[in-house]
């Protein structure tokens, strides 16, 4: 399953938006190590590496497409690299300081198994940063499943959409921190978004949500889903005066390891 970084970032400042306010809650001072879990394109990676120039800032993903561009953006900063890696893989040295993981968990199964292993592998003082989606039962995601388990698609997607263990609640992820011996916070934001042009929504979804439907189909049978995946949203979400306005609900924790 590919993905397209053109389209991810299509709607750049409200995708940021999130980033930056889980980033603000991180309060190290001089870390010298950090590394950002599912760092997409890598131009939010880079932000880190400015913030912290005397960190060795790196940013991992999966996608070999993601990353094409991360090169442009590690040539510009000395202590900015990227790897390939699958972040399910991954674990934390003694070096680590900071960990961040914006809107990617939500792609590793079993993240929440993941996550304590992660946190008692960190050194006293380290600090790991998480936001995933809080939409799976949002009618953006509910008539996208709902129309997958149809009768006339069911046996072409059964089994591709993910949702009842996708992700934690934010209380979850707080008592796995605090399980952890961590000094934690977690909290949850709806962003209101507006967003502008003719059926926004799937505009939206095509970036994220409805690509594992769009790969598990032929061209022209994906089109005949987004036709009528389209006609639900734009009642679901009918254009106002001044656009659409499209409920944007994200999960955030922020652990810091006790010493």
């Amino acid at each position: 399953m590919k993905w397209d970084p053109a389209k991810y970032v299509q709607f750049g400042d409200y995708r940021d938006r999130p980033y930056f306010d889980l980033t603000a809650r991180v309060h190290a001072e001089a870390p010298r190590h950090v590394v950002d879990l599912g760092c997409g394109p890598g131009n939010l990676t880079a932000t880190l590496a400015e913030r912290w120039p005397g960190a060795q800032v790196t940013g991992l993903d999966s996608s070999q497409e993601m990353l094409a561009k991360s090169g442009d953006f590690a040539a510009r900063a000395a202590n900015l690299s990227y790897q390939l890696a699958d972040i399910a893989e991954w674990m934390p040295s003694g070096e680590t300081d900071v960990v961040v993981t914006n809107a990617a968990l939500q792609w590793v199964p079993g993240h929440r198994e993941l996550l304590p292993r992660w946190l008692d592998a960190l050194k006293p003082g380290a600090w790991f940063a998480l936001q995933v989606p809080g939409n799976f039962n949002s009618p953006s995601h509910t008539l996208m499943r709902g129309l997958a388990e149809s009768e006339a698609w069911a046996g072409r997607l059964a089994g591709v959409l993910r949702h009842d263990d996708v992700v934690g609640a934010a209380a979850e992820y707080l008592d796995i921190m605090l399980d952890a011996g961590c000094d934690a916070d977690a909290w949850e934001t709806t962003y209101m978004q507006l967003l502008p042009g003719a059926h926004p929504v799937l505009e939206w979804v095509r970036g994220t949500g409805l690509r594992p439907v769009l790969a598990a189909l032929p061209a022209g049978e994906a089109r005949e889903f987004e036709d009528e995946y389209s006609a639900r949203l734009d009642e679901a979400y009918p254009a106002g005066a001044h656009g659409t306005v499209f409920p944007f609900r994200r999960t955030f924790a922020v652990a810091r390891k006790r010493h």
